[in-house]
């Protein structure tokens, strides 16, 4: 026995690594936060020093912290601040949760909700307009003053009439640039807003908010960061790709990390408008800000909206409103504009992208920007959601280097609509196509997009293995099913790999930071059915233990 020797051994456990240079292991040693070896028992504790604590695993299951690929940190704040409806089956349902939340509140105060999604209600509305609720039993149920509920893609809201009349929407208002009024029969606003539309609405809430002291404001913006921390923290989540943030936002989390505030490791888009990019990403990148905590190094853009309200941008009509193709939410120059910004900043460019017509006209810009920057080209650009390709679109993401960042929960979740909007050719050729991706050399990365979806990791894992919906059990187009562990990788070590740090996260391999979690069941090996019971028992950050669920 040495006298220094590891900080800490793990032993007789059942490690998963992600390293296909050593994928499996029963003890691993760590020393100032990082994996300093892993192998077998014997192996490891020969390295034990006199100071060197020693832990038995009992068999449990440990594999590398889960990575969000693509999650927004205040959004799932402000979704424990406000009503959640994100398990709603109906109309009736919304309308109770959104009355029972507005008794907790001032009179004053605008209401403020998230998650509901028509397409999933156990039975529709009678009053539907394109598909939407209208806001008529909303408004005779919060007539007095103005409410957002914000659809679960964040890609349109339902507001009462209070909202439209201090917002000046009437039947003559015409539709913004890449947004949509929708209107009844009559031509009169039946509450429902979709993509750029939304701001004539929520920049009147955003002057409500920002009336507030700076103290009020910082205070906010740090609960909510704090208050997503602790719940990723419970679910393992070690580090998150936070799906674009004002450059307030970036500045208060720089701080949060310099005071140590930062437990989770926070990997963060700059999102602006056009006008405001290149104030907002003065500076940047920063990289590894209090040991690895923070990390800033790409631009958040949007070119389209959602499936689910029509605002995907495709090269063929939708299905089910053959005249309409959706629509670009950001002109083409501007993007081009945006994809030359970011080069010149040595920044990465995530962009959402979820109609085939924007995937492609993406990688096409990237085709035309990259054309002249050499053979040996890393940037590692990424189409943030992809969902939806056609099929002569999905070899160029190899080719460019452009990585897929998809969301496996979305495919099961978007299961009752998709065939409806693309027809079944389409939704099964191009439509969440995975292991096509995988097939054709592409890097494919995961995450969950919460609040549109939970953050939990197990039933997004589950849906990559199984693409069953959890209401029936209905397989979608399984063939482009992942394997467990190709699903732990798109969980770990590629989403490591999209942000630049697979040299420091992502397996638990020699070197690395020592984020792990230990889980009740083996993700490899248990049952297809009790994987969706799985939890997480403990989470570890640079080999400190930051969530216990036995104390929770």
């Amino acid at each position: 026995m040495s006298e220094k020797g590891p900080d800490t051994i793990y032993y007789n456990g059942n490690i998963y690594t992600v390293d296909p240079l050593q994928p499996s292991a029963h003890a691993m040693a760590i020393q100032d936060g990082k994996v300093l070896a892993i192998g077998g028992n014997d192996d490891m504790t020969t390295l034990a020093g006199k100071h060197t604590k020693m832990i038995d695993l009992n068999g449990q299951f440990v594999m590398p912290g889960f990575i969000d690929g693509h999650a927004h940190l205040l959004g799932i704040g402000y979704a424990n601040q406000q009503v959640q409806l994100l398990d709603t089956k109906s109309w009736p349902e919304v309308l109770d949760r959104v009355s029972q939340f507005a008794q907790t509140k001032s009179p004053q105060e605008w209401i403020i909700g998230r998650g509901w999604h028509q397409e999933k209600w156990t039975q529709a509305p009678a009053d539907l307009v394109d598909g939407y609720p209208t806001n008529t039993t909303l408004s005779a149920l919060i007539p007095d003053r103005p409410l957002i509920l914000i659809h679960a893609s964040g890609h349109a809201i339902i507001v009462n009439e209070n909202a439209l009349k201090l917002a000046g929407i009437t039947a003559e208002t015409p539709d913004p640039f890449g947004g949509r009024i929708i209107r009844n029969t009559k031509g009169q606003p039946t509450g429902v807003l979709e993509e750029n539309a939304m701001d004539l609405v929520k920049s009147l809430y955003q002057v409500s908010q920002d009336a507030r002291t700076e103290v009020q404001k910082k205070k906010n913006i740090e609960e909510a960061i704090l208050l997503a921390q602790n719940e990723c923290l419970a679910y393992g989540i070690t580090s998150f790709h936070d799906a674009g943030s004002s450059r307030k936002v970036l500045d208060q989390l720089r701080d949060m990390a310099q005071n140590g505030q930062l437990t989770m490791r926070i990997w963060a888009m700059a999102i602006a408008s056009p006008a405001d990019l290149q104030q907002t990403i003065n500076g940047l990148p920063w990289i590894d800000l209090d040991n690895g905590h923070l990390t800033v190094r790409a631009i958040k853009m949007y070119m389209d909206g959602a499936l689910g309200s029509r605002g995907a941008w495709l090269l063929k009509p939708y299905d089910d409103q053959p005249d309409y193709y959706g629509q670009p939410v950001t002109p083409l120059d501007t993007m081009y504009w945006v994809g030359r910004l970011a080069l010149e900043h040595h920044l990465q460019l995530c962009v959402h992208a979820i109609g085939d017509r924007a995937n492609r006209e993406f990688l096409s810009m990237c085709d035309s920007l990259f054309r002249d920057l050499g053979p040996d080209l890393d940037l590692r650009w990424r189409i943030e959601h992809a969902q939806h390709l056609d099929t002569a679109d999905i070899p160029r993401f190899a080719r460019l280097g452009v990585i897929p960042s998809m969301q496996a929960i979305h495919c099961i979740s978007d299961a009752p609509f998709v065939v409806k909007r693309l027809g079944e050719k389409r939704a099964r050729l191009g439509a969440y196509v995975w292991h096509s991706l995988l097939d054709s050399g592409a890097q494919l990365m995961n995450g969950t997009d919460a609040p549109v979806e939970s953050v939990n990791p197990i039933p997004n894992f589950y849906a990559s293995i199984t693409r069953r919906r959890l209401d029936n059990n209905e397989p979608f187009f399984p063939e482009q099913s992942l394997t467990r562990q190709e699903a732990i990788h798109a969980y770990t070590q590629a989403n490591a790999y999209g942000g630049f740090q697979d040299q420091q996260l992502g397996t638990l391999s020699p070197g690395k930071w020592a984020d792990f979690i230990i889980l009740d069941k083996d993700l490899l090996t248990c049952p297809e059915e009790e994987i969706l019971q799985s939890t997480v028992l403990k989470t570890f950050i640079s080999g400190q233990m930051v969530y216990n669920r036995a104390s929770h």
